[in-house]
């Protein structure tokens, strides 16, 4: 297999970090292990009106290792993207949101009416085994072999039980994960692949909620995916900024162990910055966002491109409705395009949230944020994918 050498020119470090295969105990002591601080006995001076003191050997401790820099990893090369023709949309009559936001979505990408599917859901937060096992079957119908991705125009429903509805329809719905959430789930097969026909290649349709808050920020998500094709990684065009934070909550940063290395990449028009704080405030130009909190401060302040990516890893981000922690859905509020969460609880594993530099990589390349997301996950049965799917900024005309 070919893989994406993106920052050759810049002579970058190419160590492989993945998400897959590591525990989120193994992640927890690196990240510590890289904060850690040397901590040798001090020396005192001798004082006139003090004891005096003396040193031994044994007195001094070996400081740990330094972390090693921060490397790029590999990734496949990726040719191509899904495009609106391979797009199918399912509306959802039961829910006028879903009706409007639907038929406003099939015109902006300019979908075939045998692209969408019309069905009657319960519109609610999570549905039934049983109900949503007729929705899958309803949904395996009508779209034919051409279809190799869904956008589902709602919010609610975001579940099924313990899984996502966008996991459930993906990879069939696991009744056995909600006895144990914590527990490792199921591996996409479609994480960190080339592919750019899932269900042709898989026989996996990845889909992603066309989800806001009421109907006119869907509809403002939706322009922002639409005005952002082809727009980025352009010659000379000033570059945009990723953003990768940690927080002083070390379970829900655990991520920070497979953050980029941070610099101008001239060649992609992204400049990497990896930061320690609680908010950023007040940055403009953002392409992505990611970082570790229960509730993210300040994103009235962030001024995004079209087409940003930006999520959080706390346990309950895509309960997008009815939650206790910060949704998913804040994020296309203050002006992201797509975003994830998880819908149950999943611990802190890496591999149920999206690995950093696997997202960054594959969207620069000029995938569609629905394949630059979905890609970049290992296990995302309990994750529920969010925003305009067809969005990419860095696709060639």
């Amino acid at each position: 297999m070919r893989f994406f050498m993106l920052f050759v020119a810049l002579a970058l470090a190419c160590g492989v970090v993945r998400a897959e295969g590591e525990s989120a105990s193994n992640a927890s002591r690196a990240a510590a292990a890289s904060t850690a601080a040397a901590s040798p006995a001090s020396a005192a001076s001798g004082n006139a009106s003090g004891p005096e003191i003396t040193l031994r050997t044994s007195d001094f401790r070996a400081a740990p290792p330094p972390p090693p820099p921060r490397a790029w990893i590999n990734v496949p090369r990726v040719a191509g993207r899904i495009t609106a023709k391979d797009l199918g949309l399912v509306i959802n009559t039961a829910d006028p949101y879903s009706v409007e936001v639907g038929e406003f979505y099939a015109k902006a990408r300019k979908l075939a009416p045998e692209q969408i599917l019309r069905t009657e859901l319960p519109v609610v937060a999570s549905l039934t085994p049983e109900q949503f096992q007729a929705f899958a079957e309803t949904v395996a119908e009508h779209f034919g072999p051409e279809i190799q991705a869904l956008a589902l125009a709602w919010t609610t429903p975001f579940a099924v039980g313990c899984n996502s509805i966008t996991g459930a329809l993906a990879m069939g719905y696991d009744a056995e994960l909600c006895t144990r959430t914590c527990s490792p789930s199921r591996r996409s097969a479609y994480f960190e692949t080339a592919t750019t026909r899932p269900f042709t290649d898989l026989h996996l349709r990845p889909s992603m909620l066309l989800a806001a808050r009421d109907v006119a920020m869907a509809k403002a998500m939706i322009r922002r995916g639409v005005a952002s094709d082809h727009t980025l990684g352009l010659r000379g065009a000033p570059p945009v900024n990723a953003w990768f934070v940690t927080t002083n909550d070390k379970a829900r940063s655990v991520r920070s162990v497979l953050f980029p290395p941070a610099g101008l990449v001239r060649a992609a028009g992204i400049d990497v910055h990896t930061e320690t704080t609680q908010a950023l405030e007040d940055v403009s130009r953002v392409l992505l966002y990611q970082t570790g909190l229960v509730q993210v401060d300040k994103l009235d302040t962030i001024r995004w491109v079209p087409g940003a990516l930006a999520d959080h890893l706390t346990s309950t981000g895509g309960q997008l409705v009815g939650g206790t922690q910060m949704s998913a859905i804040e994020w296309i509020a203050s002006g992201a395009t797509a975003s994830y969460g998880t819908v149950s609880e999943p611990c802190n594993h890496l591999q149920k949230f999206p690995h950093p530099q696997i997202l960054l990589l594959n969207y620069v390349q000029g995938s569609s944020a629905l394949e630059a997301y979905w890609k970049s996950v290992a296990w995302p049965q309990q994750g529920v994918f969010i925003g305009e799917p067809l969005a990419a900024p860095f696709a060639k005309r």
